[in-house]
């Protein structure tokens, strides 16, 4: 006893208070091992999983080929020479009232030479109205009665291109059995873009790429087919009924007959989560269409902005010196002080960043975030 209390005395530490600091000093270096291991297994798996996904993504990849730039969607219309807004207007503004009624458009005539300009949130009613005006222009009869008449041919036609371009989207994916009515949805999406990408294109992209991506994992072709050709579907209603585009075209979807694992691809391509293999491959696929250069546009200042928000919410952790957004925001490279930030911290940042960057920001695709932590020792010879 007195050999304890002599022993204390000389460390000025109790044998409670060292009996703590042993602990402490073991959970540290535990912990670190722990956080080594997990670096280490993390690497090894993390390598096998990417060359299996490149392997996958790239044989889905190279067996499709689409147009890499979009179309966009045309709301001027041209015409042969300026006397021919008068009549476009008629007596007290007749005709344009007609036009506008008839079609649900913003017709606008300004001062721009030889050109009528089409406004309006539907991309459908939009193209009637360009349609009918184009074939008034060429008819050179422009009147109310004449303007209905037009109306009514042209909402006959695009009619029929839309259920043309729903059965074409059906034969290209080699996808069959599908309710009418939901093809006439389908083809709806011809009128309809989404960040400057045309909708229809986009989903019978996504529909051939679930496909293939399903054939390569050994997964149910036809349903990841079926769910991607539809995944968007719910965008056709959009302007009618209120609420998320996956969820509309999901209830769409299982109001025409179509089977509960295709259903569920529909109402989970935006989800982290996902029930089956098919709903996680639809949303893979989506995001790789959505992903590829050209597919989609957006303004500067949203390009910008999405660029600050990236950067900001990098360099809001500790340790953090600078961040760089590249690669058109697809990767964030993020430099660290050596100092306060070790090699197996560095990897657990990435993580952190990433999962900051999930959270709180929109974006399409992905973004891999890359940690660099560099020393650099300095001397001069003189």
């Amino acid at each position: 006893m007195k050999q304890l209390e002599a022993i204390e005395e000389t460390a000025s530490l109790s044998v409670a208070e060292a009996r703590d600091i042993v602990i402490t000093r073991g959970e540290e270096e535990a912990q670190h091992d722990l956080s080594r291991k997990l670096y280490d297994l993390e690497k090894e798996h993390q390598s096998i999983a990417d060359e299996n996904a490149r392997r996958i993504i790239t044989l889905a990849i190279n067996r499709l080929a689409t147009d890499v730039v979009s179309e966009t969607t045309t709301s001027v219309v041209s015409l042969p020479s300026d006397d021919m807004k008068g009549r476009l207007i008629g007596r007290e503004g007749r005709n344009i009232r007609a036009l506008e009624s008839l079609t649900g458009v913003d017709v606008v005539i300004d001062d721009t030479p030889e050109i009528v300009t089409i406004s309006c949130f539907d991309p459908v009613r939009r193209e009637i109205a360009r349609l009918a005006l184009e074939k008034l222009i060429a008819d050179g009869r422009i009147q109310p009665a004449r303007i209905e008449d037009m109306v009514n041919r042209a909402h006959v036609e695009i009619e029929q291109t839309i259920q043309k371009a729903g059965e074409q989207a059906t034969f290209d994916t080699s996808t069959s059995g599908l309710n009418s009515d939901l093809v006439y949805h389908l083809g709806r999406l011809k009128y309809r873009y989404s960040y400057g990408e045309n909708v229809l294109k986009h989903s019978i992209e996504v529909g051939l790429l679930s496909g293939m991506l399903a054939a390569e994992v050994g997964a149910n072709i036809k349903i990841a087919t079926v769910g991607g050709l539809l995944h968007d579907v719910g965008k056709a209603l959009t302007h009618e009924i209120s609420g998320p585009h996956a969820e509309i075209g999901a209830d769409l979807a299982q109001k025409n007959g179509i089977a509960n694992d295709a259903y569920l691809c529909i109402l989970e391509h935006h989800d982290d989560d996902h029930s089956s293999i098919e709903s996680f491959i639809v949303a893979a696929a989506d995001a790789i269409s959505a992903a590829r250069p050209g597919a989609r546009k957006e303004s500067l200042d949203q390009y910008v902005k999405r660029l600050e928000d990236l950067e900001e919410a990098a360099t809001s952790f500790g340790g953090v010196d600078q961040a760089f957004a590249i690669q058109a925001g697809r990767e964030v490279r993020v430099m660290v002080k050596p100092e306060d930030i070790d090699d197996i911290t560095s990897a657990a940042l990435a993580r952190d960043i990433a999962k900051k960057v999930e959270q709180d920001l929109v974006f399409p695709g992905q973004i891999k975030v890359t940690v660099i932590r560099e020393t650099r020792n300095t001397e001069i010879a003189r």
